[in-house]
């Protein structure tokens, strides 16, 4: 219990910390975009390309760039003004407006449902999703796998309720799964990749049936109402950065393993489980995570029913 707690302790003393940095560099800063990146995805190769920079240094504009763990941060440091744009994957936008953050979805990236999974050792006797009732089970807390989670059991005709979810973050999940202190691990890439080649983890089940595993990307709503046009610049540059990476994935792979800290093979499997494609939002995908949001509700996983719409951008607003 008290290396629990002082795990927790640790991990608030994090986000702490990464908010008030971010909160920091916006100090005297009149015209800046600050935007939340994690170590993975299309932002972080936006940010090592460079250039966003020059297209928004025409309009007088700086960029700061803040870098976290995970999507639940990232979330928080938007809602309290330390950040106006930002990505993540499904579940965390729900937590974050379930507890009143300023979000605006602004686009999204088509399914990716390859992209995350659930793990098990290679010799672990577990052989199905249904398998994991009683069993402890690692996730990080709100992010795109929770979700993952909650419908491969549906699915597998077994409770939430029935399982013991132990929330960790990435690298204290994968220290716990290895070490046998738990008895699955639900991941994304390229944390799962790298487990995969590491540890020679197999998948109970990938998203693959079950869940879209959509990314968004969101702005404040302060910020998007301000400078519409700023976000859009962005968005452009997101889009000129996916298409190079869909071309050339060994290239971009080459280019995120130094900076994430695996190897390019790792890496080059996880960009093949992406997807490719920054689009606006549409009705469907809207639909899709109200699903999202009213499975959580039915679970008490948030306080209150939301509404995806409330929140989201549409094309031409």
């Amino acid at each position: 219990m008290r290396r629990i707690i002082q795990r927790l302790i640790a991990a608030i003393v994090l986000s702490i910390g990464i908010v008030a940095a971010a909160v920091g560099t916006s100090y005297g800063q009149d015209k800046v975009v600050r935007i939340g990146y994690q170590k993975y995805g299309k932002l972080v190769l936006l940010k090592s390309k460079g250039t966003l920079e020059p297209k928004l240094a025409a309009d007088g504009y700086k960029v700061v760039w803040t870098e976290f763990p995970s999507g639940p941060p990232l979330l928080e440091a938007l809602n309290v003004g330390a950040i106006d744009f930002g990505n993540t994957g499904e579940a965390p936008p729900i937590f974050a407006q379930a507890a009143g953050a300023p979000i605006q979805y602004v686009a999204y990236e088509p399914p990716a449902p390859k992209g995350e999974a659930i793990l098990v050792p290679k010799d672990s006797p577990l052989k199905s999703v249904a398998d994991l009732k009683g069993k402890k089970v690692a996730l990080n807390k709100g992010s795109n796998v929770h979700y993952l989670l909650v419908k491969a059991l549906e699915k597998a005709g077994v409770r939430y309720s029935e399982i013991e979810p132990v929330f960790l973050a990435p690298a204290d999940a994968r220290a716990a799964f290895e070490r046998g202190a738990v008895d699955a691990w639900v991941i994304w890439d390229p944390f799962q990749a790298a487990a995969e080649a590491a540890t020679g983890a197999r998948t109970l089940a990938d998203g693959t049936d079950i869940v879209a595993n959509h990314q968004f990307y969101f702005s404040s709503k302060k910020f998007l109402e301000a400078h519409p046009d700023i976000v859009d610049a962005v968005l452009a540059e997101l889009s000129a950065v996916d298409d190079w990476a869909k071309g050339d994935i060994h290239a971009v792979a080459e280019q995120l393993a130094p900076s994430i800290g695996l190897s390019v093979p790792v890496v080059e499997v996880a960009l093949k489980r992406q997807s490719y494609g920054i689009k606006p939002l549409t009705d469907a995908v809207i639909a899709d995570q109200q699903q999202v949001a009213d499975a959580f509700f039915a679970l008490n996983l948030i306080p209150k029913s939301i509404k995806i719409s409330d929140v989201a951008r549409r094309p031409g607003s």
